[in-house]
């Protein structure tokens, strides 16, 4: 007779995949449920949130995948340290303008939050639920006073029967110029959105199942599960064996003992897959890979420097900056210039994004010396960059004099090429 251990191991590893499938026993269509962040795609119809691993992923165990950690603390932490100005167009081009929604977009966005961990908790609302709303309150006259980001478990955006776009907020509603909403990625209803971790629950999952079974491989002393054959007289010594097997085995696993006895006659053998077969590391390394493409980050930003070297990573961080972050700046000041300043206002917010290419100082000093010589910048300009307070007499543009078009010297020049 053959009787799978599965059943009697009593915290021995069993199979691969089928230790972490759960039941979902909430009943989400019960209104009585507490609606929390980690169920609020699935509440809101966006999809079963079990993945083909057999994880249920959610937005808090994703979290717990260090590679997509990682994702969404550096891509959000990089854009909301960004200077963010406010200017005002002139004929001569622009001027910073330092009073108004400037404050706000740049110190603190209202009174117990700073800008910074506005744009923070923003950027890391997108980049997990796929979607961050922000209510613009104003005084009665009009002026923008405060930023109060919004719960996007509580929110609802519906369409009116006139085309336009209302948000529901617990028991007040707000209209589309009332809030600042930045979408990951809107369905084709324009109205919900899709979330990178929902999205990509599969992947997702993939990573959290791998990282679970190595968990539980070494919290059994990388015992695999086993099947015992034998010459069993009747199905209740089958289980009594079994259940003595699995408590030698569970006591081997945490003595680290690698002998066991078997009656003669009997046989032990392991099924499924040791973490060598399943190649876990590798797997592990996929999963970088594969989170690295949901946010199009390079690798080398997930701490993955398999494949870096000096010159690739220089050029990766100029992808990130022309690819990954180009897209959400322009989105985000998009956003912000239609809800705070109107279309067609002489007003608008600029993210400065030349912090994050100034490179070393040799490179930095060589670039600034080229655009002070040919009248790209004025010193005091460079110098502002440089957080160095103004000259007297750097607000000028130069440019070298001895660059001059051939034949234009003057007579008697000796040439400078002659003793």
């Amino acid at each position: 007779m053959r009787y799978d251990l599965r059943n009697h191991a009593r915290g021995v590893e069993m199979a691969v995949f089928d230790f972490f499938r759960k039941k979902e026993e909430r009943n989400l269509e019960n209104p009585t449920a507490p609606v929390s962040a980690t169920d609020f795609l699935q509440t809101m119809g966006w999809g079963d949130p079990v993945s083909s691993a057999g994880v249920t992923v959610t937005i808090d165990n994703a979290l717990g995948v260090p590679a997509v950690w990682s994702a969404v603390n550096f891509l959000s932490g990089t854009l909301a340290g960004l200077p963010l100005h406010v200017y005002r167009k002139t004929r001569d081009g622009r001027a910073r303008v330092d009073n108004g929604v400037a404050p706000i977009l740049n110190q603190f966005a209202n009174d117990g939050m700073s800008s910074f961990e506005w744009l923070k908790y923003t950027f890391e609302q997108v980049f997990t639920g796929g979607r961050a709303v922000t209510y613009i309150e104003r005084s009665q006259n009009g002026t923008i006073t405060n930023l109060w980001p919004l719960d996007p478990a509580k929110l609802r955006v519906e369409r009116l029967g006139n085309g336009r776009k209302i948000y529901r907020y617990n028991l007040t509603q707000y209209e589309a110029s009332e809030v600042i909403d930045i979408p990951f990625m809107l369905k084709s209803n324009g109205l919900d959105v899709r979330g990178p971790i929902m999205t990509n629950k599969d992947a997702i999952g993939m990573a959290i199942a791998a990282s679970r079974y190595g968990a539980k491989a070494f919290q059994s002393g990388g015992i695999p599960p086993a099947v015992l054959q034998g010459p069993f007289q009747s199905a209740a010594t089958a289980v009594r064996a079994s259940d003595d097997v699995a408590k030698t085995m569970a006591k081997l696993g945490t003595q680290g003992r690698s002998v066991m006895a078997l009656p003669m006659g009997h046989e032990l053998k392991s099924i499924g897959f040791n973490p060598e077969q399943m190649q876990l590391l590798e797997l592990q390394r996929f999963s970088i890979e594969q989170n690295a493409r949901i946010y199009s980050l390079p690798p080398v930003f997930l701490q993955d420097l398999t494949h870096g070297t000096f010159s690739n990573t220089e050029q990766q961080d100029l992808h990130f900056v022309k690819h990954t972050i180009k897209r959400w700046i322009e989105q985000f000041e998009a956003e912000l210039n239609l809800k705070l300043f109107g279309r067609g206002g002489n007003r608008y917010a600029e993210f400065n994004v030349d912090g994050l290419l100034r490179g070393d100082f040799k490179t930095r000093m060589e670039a600034h010396a080229t655009s002070i010589q040919n009248g790209i910048r004025t010193p005091n300009e460079v110098r502002d960059i440089e957080n160095l307070p103004p000259m007297p007499e750097g607000g000028s543009l130069m440019i070298q004099g001895a660059t001059v078009p051939i034949g234009s010297q003057p007579a008697g020049t000796p040439d400078a090429n002659s003793n």
